[in-house]
C-alpha cells in the first residue's frame, strides 16, 4: 500500500490533469465553467473521489454530475495514460459546497462590518 505522501502526490497530479483536460480537451457544455476543488485517493487505489464546484453555484450540480458520469470512462482512460499506476482507481464525482459556503460567510462578515461602521454614526445623533 502506498504511503500518505505518495497518495497525496497521486491526488494532486489527478487534480492537475483533470483541470487541464476540462479546459483543453472536454467539449461537453455541461462541464464548462467548473473547477476541481479536491481529489482524494483511498489507500488501496480503488477509488478516487473528485470534488468539483461551479461558478454559477449549486444550481448546476446535477447537470454537471450527469456530464461527469457521461465522460467518466473517457476521463479515466485519459488519466490512466498520463499517470502511471498498476491499476487505476474508479472515479467518483461529488459536489463541493465549500466555495459557496465561504462566499456566504464573506457576505455575512461584510454586512457585519457595514453595520459596525453605521452604529457609531447613529450613537452621535
Amino acid at each position: 500500500m502506498p504511503d500518505q505522501v505518495r497518495l497525496q502526490r497521486i491526488a494532486d497530479r489527478m487534480q492537475q490533469e483533470l483541470s487541464e483536460m476540462l479546459i483543453r480537451e472536454i467539449s461537453d457544455p455541461r462541464l464548462e465553467n467548473i473547477f476541481i476543488t479536491d481529489v482524494k485517493v483511498d489507500r488501496e487505489l480503488a477509488f478516487a473521489d473528485i470534488y468539483f464546484s461551479a461558478v454559477e453555484g449549486h444550481d448546476r450540480a446535477k447537470e454537471i454530475l450527469d456530464g461527469f458520469k457521461h465522460a467518466s470512462g473517457f476521463l479515466r482512460k485519459q488519466l490512466a495514460s498520463r499517470i502511471e499506476l498498476r491499476t487505476f482507481p474508479q472515479l467518483r464525482f461529488h459536489w463541493d459546497p465549500t466555495p459557496e459556503r465561504s462566499d456566504h460567510i464573506e457576505r455575512l462578515l461584510a454586512s457585519i462590518r457595514l453595520e459596525n461602521r453605521e452604529k457609531p454614526d447613529q450613537n452621535k445623533k
